[in-house]
Protein backbone atom coordinates (compact mmCIF):
# COMPACT_ATOMS: atom_id res chain seq x y z
CA UNK A 1 0.00 0.00 0.00
CA UNK A 2 2.75 2.47 0.82
CA UNK A 3 4.63 1.53 -2.32
CA UNK A 4 1.59 2.45 -4.22
CA UNK A 5 0.78 5.52 -2.66
CA UNK A 6 4.60 6.74 -3.41
CA UNK A 7 4.59 5.36 -6.84
CA UNK A 8 7.15 2.46 -6.00
CA UNK A 9 7.37 -1.19 -7.17
CA UNK A 10 6.31 -3.32 -4.71
CA UNK A 11 10.08 -4.93 -5.06
CA UNK A 12 11.50 -2.31 -3.62
CA UNK A 13 10.20 -2.96 -0.29
CA UNK A 14 11.07 -7.04 -0.25
CA UNK A 15 14.91 -5.40 -1.62
CA UNK A 16 14.98 -3.60 1.39
CA UNK A 17 14.01 -6.29 3.81
CA UNK A 18 16.12 -9.14 2.28
CA UNK A 19 19.35 -6.75 2.48
CA UNK A 20 18.49 -6.80 5.90
CA UNK A 21 19.77 -10.46 6.10
CA UNK A 22 22.70 -9.97 4.22
CA UNK A 23 26.63 -9.26 4.96
CA UNK A 24 28.08 -6.37 3.62
CA UNK A 25 31.74 -7.05 3.78
CA UNK A 26 33.00 -3.75 2.63
CA UNK A 27 30.83 -2.03 4.88
CA UNK A 28 32.15 -4.27 7.56
CA UNK A 29 35.64 -3.72 6.26
CA UNK A 30 35.49 -0.05 5.94
CA UNK A 31 33.67 0.19 9.40
CA UNK A 32 36.92 -1.85 10.80
CA UNK A 33 39.46 1.10 9.10
CA UNK A 34 37.65 3.98 10.80
CA UNK A 35 38.00 2.16 14.07
CA UNK A 36 41.38 2.01 13.73
CA UNK A 37 41.90 5.58 12.57
CA UNK A 38 39.87 6.65 15.34
CA UNK A 39 41.63 4.45 18.03
CA UNK A 40 45.33 6.00 16.25
CA UNK A 41 44.26 9.53 17.41
CA UNK A 42 43.25 8.22 20.93
CA UNK A 43 39.52 8.59 20.74
CA UNK A 44 39.87 12.03 19.57
CA UNK A 45 39.22 11.96 15.81
CA UNK A 46 35.77 13.30 14.66
CA UNK A 47 34.13 12.56 11.22
CA UNK A 48 36.06 15.14 9.27
CA UNK A 49 39.41 13.96 10.34
CA UNK A 50 38.74 10.08 9.45
CA UNK A 51 36.73 12.01 6.39
CA UNK A 52 40.61 13.64 5.47
CA UNK A 53 42.38 10.21 6.96
CA UNK A 54 40.48 8.02 4.74
CA UNK A 55 41.48 10.10 1.77
CA UNK A 56 45.06 9.95 1.95
CA UNK A 57 44.72 6.22 2.27
CA UNK A 58 43.17 6.31 -1.28
CA UNK A 59 39.42 5.89 0.52
CA UNK A 60 36.84 8.80 -0.66
CA UNK A 61 34.37 8.46 1.45
CA UNK A 62 31.60 10.90 3.06
CA UNK A 63 31.24 12.82 6.12
CA UNK A 64 27.73 11.17 6.94
CA UNK A 65 28.63 7.72 5.86
CA UNK A 66 31.76 8.18 8.18
CA UNK A 67 29.64 9.47 10.76
CA UNK A 68 27.01 6.72 10.30
CA UNK A 69 30.13 4.14 10.79
CA UNK A 70 31.32 5.77 13.84
CA UNK A 71 27.97 5.88 15.12
CA UNK A 72 27.57 2.49 14.46
CA UNK A 73 31.06 1.14 16.14
CA UNK A 74 30.02 3.40 19.11
CA UNK A 75 32.38 5.67 18.70
CA UNK A 76 32.48 9.23 19.93
CA UNK A 77 35.19 11.83 19.31
CA UNK A 78 36.56 14.09 22.05
CA UNK A 79 35.75 17.93 21.53
CA UNK A 80 36.94 20.88 23.22
CA UNK A 81 35.22 23.52 24.50
CA UNK A 82 34.86 27.17 24.09
CA UNK A 83 37.85 29.31 25.44
CA UNK A 84 38.04 32.71 26.31
CA UNK A 85 41.07 34.77 25.64
CA UNK A 86 42.16 37.85 27.88
CA UNK A 87 42.05 41.56 26.34
CA UNK A 88 45.64 42.37 24.61
CA UNK A 89 47.99 43.90 26.61
CA UNK A 90 50.87 46.38 25.96
CA UNK A 91 53.78 45.32 23.30
CA UNK A 92 57.37 44.05 25.42
CA UNK A 93 59.43 47.54 25.61
CA UNK A 94 62.55 46.05 24.19
CA UNK A 95 61.09 43.29 22.05
CA UNK A 96 58.76 44.41 18.36
CA UNK A 97 55.87 42.36 17.84
CA UNK A 98 57.51 42.03 13.87
CA UNK A 99 55.19 38.62 13.47
CA UNK A 100 52.21 40.57 13.02
CA UNK A 101 49.31 38.04 13.19
CA UNK A 102 51.43 37.34 9.78
CA UNK A 103 50.87 33.47 9.67
CA UNK A 104 50.90 32.57 6.63
CA UNK A 105 54.42 32.26 5.15
CA UNK A 106 56.16 31.12 1.78
CA UNK A 107 59.10 29.55 2.28
CA UNK A 108 60.13 26.80 5.36
CA UNK A 109 62.84 28.31 8.13
CA UNK A 110 60.96 31.78 8.27
CA UNK A 111 59.10 32.18 10.91
CA UNK A 112 59.40 29.96 13.94
CA UNK A 113 56.90 29.78 17.08
CA UNK A 114 57.41 28.85 20.56
CA UNK A 115 55.46 28.30 23.32
CA UNK A 116 55.08 26.98 26.84
CA UNK A 117 52.83 24.58 28.60
CA UNK A 118 51.88 23.00 31.51
CA UNK A 119 51.33 19.29 32.15
CA UNK A 120 49.65 17.34 35.41
CA UNK A 121 52.88 14.65 36.65
CA UNK A 122 52.41 12.32 39.09
CA UNK A 123 51.24 15.39 42.26
CA UNK A 124 52.51 18.06 40.33
CA UNK A 125 52.61 20.08 37.64
CA UNK A 126 55.89 19.83 34.89
CA UNK A 127 56.00 22.06 31.66
CA UNK A 128 55.90 21.81 27.75
CA UNK A 129 58.22 23.87 25.63
CA UNK A 130 57.16 23.36 21.60
CA UNK A 131 58.80 25.14 18.31
CA UNK A 132 56.63 24.92 15.11
CA UNK A 133 57.55 25.74 11.78
CA UNK A 134 54.57 28.22 10.65
CA UNK A 135 54.85 27.28 7.38
CA UNK A 136 53.21 23.88 7.22
CA UNK A 137 52.27 23.94 11.01
CA UNK A 138 55.18 21.10 11.61
CA UNK A 139 56.33 20.61 15.24
CA UNK A 140 60.18 20.87 14.63
CA UNK A 141 60.81 21.10 18.48
CA UNK A 142 59.85 20.12 22.04
CA UNK A 143 61.37 19.51 25.83
CA UNK A 144 59.79 18.56 29.24
CA UNK A 145 60.96 19.60 32.35
CA UNK A 146 59.77 20.12 36.09
CA UNK A 147 60.81 23.66 36.02
CA UNK A 148 59.50 26.49 33.82
CA UNK A 149 62.98 28.31 33.32
CA UNK A 150 65.26 29.34 30.06
CA UNK A 151 66.72 25.71 30.06
CA UNK A 152 63.24 24.04 28.74
CA UNK A 153 62.80 26.55 26.19
CA UNK A 154 66.83 26.62 25.04
CA UNK A 155 66.57 22.89 25.33
CA UNK A 156 63.71 22.75 22.68
CA UNK A 157 64.83 25.93 20.58
CA UNK A 158 68.38 24.15 20.28
CA UNK A 159 66.52 20.79 19.04
CA UNK A 160 64.59 22.53 16.50
CA UNK A 161 67.58 24.18 15.01
CA UNK A 162 69.36 21.12 15.03
CA UNK A 163 66.95 19.27 13.27
CA UNK A 164 65.90 22.15 10.37
CA UNK A 165 69.96 22.04 9.37
CA UNK A 166 71.00 25.06 11.72
CA UNK A 167 69.47 27.81 9.15
CA UNK A 168 70.31 31.74 9.42
CA UNK A 169 67.71 34.49 9.28
CA UNK A 170 64.85 32.66 10.90
CA UNK A 171 62.12 34.96 12.69
CA UNK A 172 61.39 33.69 16.33
CA UNK A 173 57.86 34.36 17.90
CA UNK A 174 56.80 33.86 21.23
CA UNK A 175 54.84 35.49 23.99
CA UNK A 176 56.54 37.74 26.68
CA UNK A 177 57.39 35.03 28.90
CA UNK A 178 60.19 35.00 30.91
CA UNK A 179 61.81 31.83 29.85
CA UNK A 180 61.57 33.83 25.88
CA UNK A 181 62.71 37.42 27.37
CA UNK A 182 65.80 36.13 29.61
CA UNK A 183 69.19 37.05 28.86
CA UNK A 184 70.45 33.80 28.32
CA UNK A 185 67.72 32.62 25.44
CA UNK A 186 68.17 35.97 23.80
CA UNK A 187 72.22 35.48 23.42
CA UNK A 188 70.99 31.89 21.65
CA UNK A 189 68.67 33.57 19.24
CA UNK A 190 71.97 35.97 18.97
CA UNK A 191 74.02 33.15 17.82
CA UNK A 192 72.05 31.13 16.24
CA UNK A 193 71.23 35.13 13.93
CA UNK A 194 67.39 35.17 14.27
CA UNK A 195 65.49 37.88 15.02
CA UNK A 196 63.24 37.62 18.26
CA UNK A 197 59.47 38.52 17.75
CA UNK A 198 56.79 38.67 21.01
CA UNK A 199 53.28 38.99 21.11
CA UNK A 200 51.44 41.40 23.14
CA UNK A 201 51.15 41.03 26.52
CA UNK A 202 48.24 38.51 27.33
CA UNK A 203 47.27 37.98 24.03
CA UNK A 204 46.96 34.73 22.48
CA UNK A 205 45.97 35.00 19.28
CA UNK A 206 49.08 37.12 18.39
CA UNK A 207 50.33 33.22 18.60
CA UNK A 208 47.66 31.34 17.56
CA UNK A 209 48.87 29.04 16.00
CA UNK A 210 50.79 28.13 19.02
CA UNK A 211 47.73 27.63 21.07
CA UNK A 212 46.00 25.58 18.68
CA UNK A 213 49.07 22.71 19.28
CA UNK A 214 48.30 23.05 22.94
CA UNK A 215 44.65 22.85 22.97
CA UNK A 216 44.66 19.99 20.53
CA UNK A 217 46.95 18.39 22.84
CA UNK A 218 45.03 18.49 25.92
CA UNK A 219 41.97 18.32 24.34
CA UNK A 220 42.73 14.75 22.00
CA UNK A 221 45.32 13.27 23.95
CA UNK A 222 46.80 14.51 27.21
CA UNK A 223 44.97 11.83 29.63
CA UNK A 224 42.44 13.62 31.65
CA UNK A 225 44.25 12.69 35.14
CA UNK A 226 47.61 13.72 34.01
CA UNK A 227 50.57 11.08 33.72
CA UNK A 228 51.89 9.18 35.93
CA UNK A 229 55.28 10.62 36.35
CA UNK A 230 57.69 12.67 33.87
CA UNK A 231 58.88 9.86 31.73
CA UNK A 232 55.94 8.87 30.84
CA UNK A 233 54.74 12.35 29.76
CA UNK A 234 57.80 12.58 27.58
CA UNK A 235 57.40 9.59 25.92
CA UNK A 236 53.58 9.90 25.36
CA UNK A 237 54.25 13.51 24.15
CA UNK A 238 56.86 12.87 21.59
CA UNK A 239 54.68 10.22 20.41
CA UNK A 240 51.72 12.86 20.00
CA UNK A 241 53.94 15.56 18.05
CA UNK A 242 56.07 13.95 16.13
CA UNK A 243 53.98 10.99 15.67
CA UNK A 244 50.89 11.82 15.45
CA UNK A 245 50.20 15.11 15.08
CA UNK A 246 52.89 15.60 12.28
CA UNK A 247 52.42 12.88 10.44
CA UNK A 248 48.87 11.54 10.77
CA UNK A 249 46.72 14.53 12.02
CA UNK A 250 44.93 16.23 8.92
CA UNK A 251 45.84 19.84 9.57
CA UNK A 252 42.95 22.41 8.33
CA UNK A 253 45.63 25.24 7.55
CA UNK A 254 46.91 22.38 5.10
CA UNK A 255 43.60 21.44 3.55
CA UNK A 256 43.97 18.26 5.53
CA UNK A 257 47.17 17.35 4.93
CA UNK A 258 49.78 16.56 7.72
CA UNK A 259 52.00 18.97 8.64
CA UNK A 260 55.62 16.87 7.58
CA UNK A 261 53.10 15.56 4.17
CA UNK A 262 51.72 19.36 3.41
CA UNK A 263 55.58 20.66 4.04
CA UNK A 264 56.81 17.81 1.57
CA UNK A 265 54.51 19.04 -0.87
CA UNK A 266 54.84 22.46 -0.68
CA UNK A 267 58.77 21.80 -1.10
CA UNK A 268 57.73 19.92 -4.12
CA UNK A 269 55.61 22.38 -5.84
CA UNK A 270 57.87 24.98 -4.87
CA UNK A 271 60.91 23.11 -6.07
CA UNK A 272 62.56 23.97 -2.57
CA UNK A 273 64.96 20.71 -1.89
Amino acid sequence: MLCSLFGLPASTYYEQEQRKDRIDVERIHLRATVAALFNASNQSAGSRTVVFQLALMGLMVGRYKVSRLMEEAGLASKQPGRHNYKAAGAAHPMVENHLQREFNVQTPNQVWCGDITYVWVGKQWAYLAVVIDLYARRVIGWATSQSPDSALTIKALNMAYNLRGQPKGVMFHSDQGCQYSSLAYQQQLWRKRMVQSMSRRGNCWDNAPMERVFRSFKSEWMPKQGYRDLYEATRDIGRYLMSYYNRQRPHSYNAGLPPELAEKRLNKLSGIS
